[in-house]
């Protein structure tokens, strides 16, 4: 069995001059191009209703987009998003092996630059998949990457995509499964509260990368492996989980 992980980017992101280091660049970096000279031919104020951010971030990435090189001073995709989820998921301090599966394995969605494995070279950015970007004939980003996303993974033969992204991400691969095409087995993680299960931001993105990093350090490759996950105080909760679905909960 061939597993592909999905997983969402953070919103902010860093240059780093430190292994690992990017080992090429993104499958879909022509379509990247047209993206940011749509975000180019924006004023200032349209960029940050667009990005629904503050000042200071807009001036940031304004900037950042009127500067922009894709090709020059890039940084491994996986250790150039920060935030919970990758603190956790922790590529800077993995072994040569940890990384390799994980470059083999993991996919990291993103708004901009559509698919990216983690030692793609990337730029900082800022850009949502649920931007509202009209791009030519699409009216957002969702439209502007269609079934690319999902038809990528098929085309590396994976036989099961475990989705680990959040919503927002996830609908720009789930909608557009095929029969027989890879199918989608999706791990949620939740805390047990009176008998309900709940997500709560945080600790959702730090449970993820704990999941992730937990695959990678097994080196798993195959779905009845992600049963046995009992980090951060998880377990797996079979009575909510199903053939697409694997729920792991924490009291």
């Amino acid at each position: 069995m061939s597993l592909r992980f999905i997983v969402s980017p953070a919103k902010k992101m860093r240059t780093q001059d430190m292994p690992p280091w990017p080992a090429r660049e993104p499958a879909f970096l022509d379509r990247t191009s047209e993206l940011m000279r749509a975000v180019q031919g924006l004023s200032r104020d349209e960029a940050q209703t667009l990005w629904a951010c503050s000042d200071r971030l807009a001036d940031l990435n304004y900037e950042r987009f009127r500067t922009m090189d894709l090709r020059s001073d890039t940084t491994a995709a996986v250790v150039s998003y920060e935030g919970i989820q990758y603190t956790h998921l922790a590529a800077g301090v993995m072994s040569e092996r940890e990384l390799d599966w994980l470059d083999e394995h993991l996919r990291i969605l993103s708004g901009f630059y559509g698919i990216l494995r983690p030692l793609d070279g990337v730029v900082p950015y800022r850009l949502e998949m649920q931007a509202r970007l009209a791009v030519g004939d699409s009216r957002d980003l969702y439209e502007f990457w269609g079934d690319t996303l999902y038809e990528s993974l098929a085309t590396e033969g994976c036989d099961t995509i475990v989705n680990v992204a959040s919503v927002e991400y996830a609908r720009a691969v789930t909608p557009w499964v095929r029969p027989d095409g890879p199918q989608v087995l999706t791990c949620i993680f939740g805390v047990l509260r009176d008998g309900r299960l709940r997500q709560p931001a945080t600790e959702a993105k730090a449970a993820r990368g704990t999941f992730v990093r937990w695959c990678a350090e097994r080196g798993v490759e195959d779905t009845s492996c992600l049963r046995d996950f009992r980090e951060r105080g998880y377990a797996l909760d079979e009575d909510r989980s199903d053939e697409h679905t694997l729920v792991f909960a924490r009291r």
